[in-house]
């Protein structure tokens, strides 16, 4: 028994629920330019894995929008948190009074970003610029849970201790090449502290900053040392830009080389216990004389204008 047909004359009120497919020939002549074939070279790479056509890898200085605002969220928040510390929190306020405890919030934000603005910013290039020589993907990539900590903490209690985010770093790497990338950020803040003594000597002596002899946030009171009346002492911004300059830069150095969880110290130390010693000591052993008191970034910036001026 065979099915009856569609009855045509039914296209006139509906349409036929099947349709015949429309079928087109790929052969012919004039779908041969635009076919989709593959070619006898295009063969051969997919098995020998290899293309004529090599994507190019990104300069290393390459920043990408995303990458930049995260820069700029932790920065600003990293000077804010800066700003806090400097008055010693909220309990400044018992000491400067309401309206010079925000005057000086104002005027120390710009000094911290001067000084401590390129030690964390420069760390963190040192990471993506090796990472990306080695053929890496590499971008930083700010952690607001950790930037919301650390500004409450100063805030409260005038103590800085915060992680503001790192440099995301994707790829095969060996372990020599990941010790590379990670020892870059603390010879980067060695090579800042180096370079920033003959730089800040020649700043404070060729603006006589010291010649009026301007009080310091390292007095050890807190007071507005950067106010005297309703002028702005420009002096004590710009030695003490210097002096926390030295200073940031060799403890950034020297906590970053912790060899503890995700800091760098540790990857180093996977690398080469010898590299991770030294390094770690050019750090340990300034910092430990510093607060043992044979020397201070101020006064090492006053010997060399007094030598050199």
């Amino acid at each position: 028994m065979s099915m009856a047909s569609r009855d045509p004359r039914a296209d006139i009120v509906d349409s036929n629920p099947f349709p015949k497919p429309k079928i087109r020939r790929i052969h012919s002549a004039e779908n041969l330019g635009n076919s989709s074939m593959y070619t006898m070279d295009d063969l051969k790479n997919m098995f020998t894995n290899k293309s004529e056509k090599k994507p190019q890898l990104k300069q290393v200085w390459e920043f990408s929008d995303i990458e930049k605002q995260n820069l700029l969220l932790a920065t600003a928040a990293f000077t804010l948190a800066l700003g806090f510390m400097s008055v010693r929190g909220f309990w400044g306020i018992d000491t400067l009074g309401i309206t010079e405890w925000i005057l000086m919030v104002l005027l120390s934000m710009p000094v911290m970003l001067l000084a401590v603005g390129p030690a964390f910013i420069l760390h963190e290039i040192g990471h993506k610029i090796i990472a990306k020589r080695n053929g890496c993907w590499a971008e930083f990539r700010a952690d607001p849970g950790g930037l919301r900590f650390g500004i409450l903490l100063a805030f409260f209690i005038g103590i800085l201790f915060m992680s503001p985010g790192a440099v995301m770093v994707s790829g095969l790497v060996t372990r020599r090449e990941n010790g590379h990338i990670a020892v870059a950020g603390p010879l980067t803040n060695l090579s800042l502290f180096l370079i920033g003594i003959p730089i800040w000597i020649l700043i404070i002596g060729l603006t006589g900053a010291l010649n009026s002899n301007p009080p310091s946030m390292f007095d050890g009171e807190l007071t507005s040392v950067y106010l005297d009346g309703n002028s702005i002492i420009w002096q004590a911004m710009v030695v003490d830009a210097g002096a926390v300059w030295l200073g940031a830069n060799l403890v950034l150095g020297l906590f970053n080389m912790i060899p503890f969880g995700p800091l760098d110290g540790l990857k180093v130390k996977h690398w080469n216990e010898d590299v991770f010693y030294a390094v770690f000591l050019i750090f340990l052993i300034p910092v430990i004389t510093w607060f043992l008191g044979f020397w201070s970034p101020i006064r090492l910036l006053e010997f060399g204008v007094g030598l050199i001026f």
